[in-house]
């Protein structure tokens, strides 16, 4: 797959190459592992949801057009309705907290830099659950799963002005309610573009 452009390594794909599929899911499979751990807080959960996507773009993938929706978008469309659909068929879901996500993939780190971590993470977390959901939304796929106005507008259906709102609100929001819950001001940007 060396030198070749996403959209040449789809053509393969969607023509059943092996090998254009496994750079495909190398290439997406960790920003979509991270949505899927900040949306449901459960690793395995996490794990099946990231597994149930890229079976779906298998299966979809034939009749992707590259055209309609850039490609890490239309990833994100099918993980966003992946976790509508988990949470309609399972609102008793019990789940892990954020912070445990970083004791996983810190191991190295000394244990006053992973407590502080743990406590920065947690209060994150807490916000994230606070703000209004679509607010939410907008800031885990622009921050977490590291996607561009244009591609979260695309994911969502929405128009990237709507976005921009959604995130400056969802930041503006994130900013106080961390404020308030330390005593030193966190940095969050307020107004994050392209």
């Amino acid at each position: 797959m060396l030198a070749l452009s996403e959209a040449e390594i789809i053509k393969k794909a969607q023509k059943n190459d092996p090998a254009a599929v496994g750079k495909l899911f190398d290439d997406h499979h960790e920003a979509i592992f991270r949505f899927f751990w900040a949306r449901v807080r459960d690793h395995h959960l996490a794990d099946d949801l990231t597994g149930e996507l890229f079976t779906r773009m298998v299966a979809e993938l034939p009749r992707y057009q590259q055209r309609n929706l850039p490609f890490r978008a239309w990833l994100y469309r099918i993980a966003h309705n992946l976790v509508i659909d988990n949470y309609r068929t399972d609102k008793s879901q019990l789940s892990l907290p954020l912070e445990q996500a970083n004791l996983e993939t810190s191991q190295t780190a000394r244990p006053d830099e992973m407590l502080e971590q743990t406590m920065k993470t947690k209060r994150i977390q807490q916000a994230l659950d606070i703000i209004d959901p679509g607010q939410r939304e907008v800031v885990e796929l622009r921050f977490l799963a590291g996607l561009s106005l244009k591609e979260v507008a695309e994911a969502l259906n929405k128009t990237v002005a709507a976005v921009k709102a959604l995130q400056h609100r969802g930041l503006y929001s994130l900013r106080l309610l961390l404020q308030e819950s330390s005593h030193t001001p966190t940095q969050i940007p307020l107004n994050s573009q392209e």
